[in-house]
């Protein structure tokens, strides 16, 4: 299957390796983010023909509603939503946070995601489409400092979980990717220094942008319609301060109907019935 992603938060990292993932497997590209040369090398690097660009702050909701409108004929049909846009910031603990920097992450992590999954979703309905949301590990395991980070991201996994429920019925299947530790410019962002940075990354043996966008490229997107992916923990091989990695772990359900009871299945069947396969696969690296 290919058709035309949107992906927020393209500038480095995951959006970036994505966005070039996904050209390579054929698809159309719509990249957003704050950094517009960024994203004009990127259009550089893949072609215009392929690659939309717009740059806007996601918390910006005028910003969006005229992205959306401004979509070019050959990139306004979206099939997939990749919601990648986020932030950390700050590692104190939270009696000693700074609350305009938990502000920003809520309204970039929680507000942005759920103002663009709204605005997209009657095409992504009409087009039968998927949403690929970027959650964490920390959405599940807390650590110092983690406090409103970590609580943005359990929202993403959850808000996940319920939107496949509401979404049943239309064709639009929604998955939560959660990582664990990535080497990108997340710490550098988080704490502004190249040195803790490079102190961090330096001790493990993290994943890189390019393996998380292999598995968003093997989610959803490139699926039979019978096949939903309800979350996929990536994790390294390394244990990392305050993770329990051990290994990267991938949980495919793969269904024929719609939402039971299990937490992470879409069918309606019982979990003994045979139309049902979920495959619980532990990859070691």
């Amino acid at each position: 299957m290919a058709g035309t992603a949107l992906i927020t938060g393209a500038t480095a990292g995951i959006g970036a390796a994505s966005a070039r993932r996904f050209v390579a497997a054929g698809w159309k590209v719509v990249v957003t983010g704050r950094r517009a040369e960024r994203l004009e090398a990127l259009v550089g690097e893949l072609g215009e023909e392929k690659v939309h660009a717009i740059s806007f702050d996601m918390r910006d909701e005028g910003a969006i509603d005229t992205a959306l409108a401004e979509l070019p004929a050959d990139f306004a049909d979206v099939d997939l939503l990749i919601n990648n846009a986020g932030l950390a910031l700050g590692t104190a603990p939270a009696q000693q946070a700074d609350l305009d920097q938990w502000r920003q992450m809520i309204d970039t992590n929680v507000t942005s995601l759920v103002t663009i999954t709204h605005k997209l979703l009657p095409r992504l309905i009409a087009r039968r489409g998927a949403i690929i949301n970027i959650s964490s590990v920390a959405a599940t395991y807390p650590y110092t400092g983690g406090n409103v980070y970590g609580g943005t991201k359990a929202f993403v996994s959850q808000f996940s979980l319920g939107l496949r429920s509401d979404l049943h019925g239309t064709g639009v299947r929604v998955t939560s990717i959660e990582p664990g530790m990535v080497e990108t410019e997340f710490t550098l962002v988080r704490t502004g220094s190249q040195a803790a940075s490079d102190a961090l990354y330096g001790a493990a043996n993290p994943m890189t942008a390019e393996d998380i966008a292999e598995t968003c490229s093997g989610s959803p997107a490139s699926r039979p319609t019978s096949i939903s992916i309800a979350s996929n923990s990536c994790r390294s091989p390394s244990p990392s301060p305050g993770s329990r990695s051990l290994a990267r772990v991938r949980e495919i359900h793969a269904v024929t109907a719609g939402p039971c009871m299990h937490r992470h299945c879409d069918s309606p069947v019982t979990e003994t019935s045979p139309s049902r396969q979920t495959l619980h696969i532990a990859v070691q690296h």
